[in-house]
């Protein structure tokens, strides 16, 4: 009797702690553990709210703190607010010597990307190691004292409950529910968007969706150097040049790649920024993987062969003799054509693609380091570098985060496409500026009408300055969800996205979708409701660059 007693006691007690949290609403609930997803937590803590930040990553800070230091500015003066605020602290990091462990700061140079890696009068810096960036998001989020949740995996099939029009809670895969009043999708993936179900798409549209020039199939255009257009010689696809019957060797396409300026479902590359070192100190020699297969980079070695040499183009060099490496050339790091599914697919599945694009990754570098097929003098050169052993430390100095380039993007209460972009059209109520070339890596890996291997997809397209991102972009339509932020997989074409997608923006319109959040939540709105006038006010009192009439330039 007195064990019943006990254990009816326990029951009432769990079952009252149950109640009393499941009453306890918070106001502003953030799914994500993106650099987006941290600046929006910031910001609405700022402005006095009580904030949940629920991220299915245990590492905060995607790409940002995910091997890409290397940062895709654009114009540094189009970038303010708390993104700005990041690269100042990253800036204070390594203003303490200690920092330094592998070169004297002298010696590291001050080359970024478009500007200066080092602003000593802005006190900003724009090139750093990914473990430097993962101690600033850290940081921030204990100082503002963020309640946080790691690891925990939005239940995507009956996790969302929506009433009215708005969301009221979520859960994960653990069983942990949330209630909230406002919420924000902060995630690559758009996993919560999708689930609440919000309109979206996927791949690329056609040019006639939005009347744009460089969306859609883009075959005979070569932009870059990441085709085959630009070798001595074509390049045969097949196991016996000359002979389809004998087959295409790995990483060709047998489909067709579709006709100039028709939409698809197929998405840019994905791949991992790598962070190497050069210091004998500091590298670990690339391993072989379990499944390594040399025959999977037969392709490569002929363009080898057809006198490529461009390996190292894309070393870039970051603090302490490392790299932030990326794609570069016709066959590289890019895993062309290999995630497709990616976007929609199970948790399970997403992590199939991933090991496949790891091992891939890993195999092209262990292949380039012993493969005796590789020319001598790139071979004795790559062999000079490692992973670096400081990085990534709990997965064996890998990147924790696969450079999800695009997946879902959000058809919200406006579409930014190129014509925003290229000044064509206007762009209202702005939100913050981007100013990043129009940018698209590789989407498919085929067989051109005369035989030889091409590559399809990659654009470059200038702009002629910084444009404004409309708030419409990062709020869904009025009659879907009124309680719901997208800030990362913001509504826009494949080609808008394509420059908007840069770590800076994220962290731009992570800071104004917490303050729609937030002053919607004030005046009791829906998001889709609340007066731009008073949302401007205050991005611009919190330091936000809307326009470039109130851009941030040097004393």
């Amino acid at each position: 009797m007195l064990v019943k007693f006990v254990g009816v006691i326990v029951g009432i007690f769990l079952c009252s702690c149950s109640l009393a949290q499941k009453d306890e609403v918070t106001d502003i609930i953030i799914y994500g553990g993106t650099s987006g997803a941290v600046t929006a937590a910031v910001q609405a803590k700022k402005m006095g709210k009580t904030v949940i930040m629920i991220s299915p990553d245990i590492h905060l800070g995607g790409l940002s703190s995910g091997g890409l230091g290397w940062t895709d500015t654009g114009k540094k003066e189009v970038i303010g607010g708390l993104a700005r605020e990041f690269y100042q602290r990253v800036y204070d990091k390594y203003q303490n010597p200690g920092a330094w462990k592998w070169e004297r700061k002298a010696d590291f140079g001050n080359q970024g990307q478009g500007t200066p890696a080092i602003d000593g009068e802005l006190r900003t810096m724009w090139i750093f190691e990914p473990h430097i960036a993962e101690e600033v998001f850290d940081e921030w989020v204990e100082e503002m004292g963020i309640k946080l949740y790691r690891d925990e995996w939005l239940d995507r099939k009956t996790g969302v409950t929506v009433e009215d029009g708005k969301i009221t809670s979520i859960r994960t895969l653990s069983g942990k529910e949330f209630e909230g009043k406002m919420f924000i999708d902060a995630t690559y993936e758009g996993d919560l968007m999708a689930a609440a179900g919000v309109s979206y798409h996927v791949g690329r549209e056609a040019n006639s969706v939005y009347n744009e020039e460089w969306n859609g199939i883009q075959t005979g255009v070569y932009h870059h150097g990441h085709h085959f257009q630009a070798l001595e010689r074509p390049i045969a696809p097949y196991l016996i040049a000359g002979d389809p019957s004998s087959g295409l060797i790995a990483k060709i396409s047998a489909e067709n790649p579709g006709k100039k300026g028709e939409g698809d479902h197929k998405i840019q590359a994905y791949c991992f920024r790598t962070c190497m070192s050069n210091h004998p100190d500091n590298m670990v020699p690339f391993p072989r993987p379990d499944n390594y297969d040399s025959t999977q980079y037969e392709l490569l070695v002929r363009i080898f062969d057809a006198g490529w040499k461009e390996l190292f183009n894309k070393f870039d060099m970051i603090p302490n003799r490392k790299t932030d490496t990326n794609n570069h050339g016709p066959f590289s790091s890019d895993n062309i054509g290999m995630n497709y599914d990616y976007p929609e697919a199970s948790y399970e599945r997403r992590q199939e693609i991933i090991k496949e694009h790891e091992d891939y990754q890993k195999g092209l570098l262990y292949f380039l380091a012993n493969d005796a097929r590789v020319p001598r003098e790139l071979q004795e050169e790559f062999q000079r570098w490692g992973l670096a052993n400081d990085e990534f430390t709990d997965n064996a100095n890998w990147p924790h985060q696969i450079y999800v380039r695009e997946a879902r993007r959000m058809i919200g209460e406006f579409v930014m496409t190129e014509n925003e972009l290229l000044r064509k059209k206007p762009t209202p109520n702005s939100v913050g500026m981007g100013s990043y070339t129009i940018d698209s890596h590789n989407v498919q890996r085929y067989v051109d009408e005369s035989g030889h291997v091409q590559n399809e997809g990659d654009i470059g397209v200038h702009l002629p300055g910084p444009y404004k991102i409309a708030y419409g972009s990062i709020i869904p339509k009025m009659e879907e969800i009124n309680n719901l932020i997208v800030p990362v997989a913001v509504s826009a074409s494949h080609t808008a996205f394509g420059s908007i997608r840069m770590e800076p923006v994220f962290m731009i319109l992570g800071q104004s979708g917490a303050t729609v959040a937030a002053l919607s939540l004030e005046k009791g709105l829906d998001v889709q409701d609340l007066p731009y006038e008073a949302l401007k006010a205050q991005l611009l009192e919190d330091g936000q660059v809307l326009t470039m009439d109130n851009r941030i330039l040097s004393d």
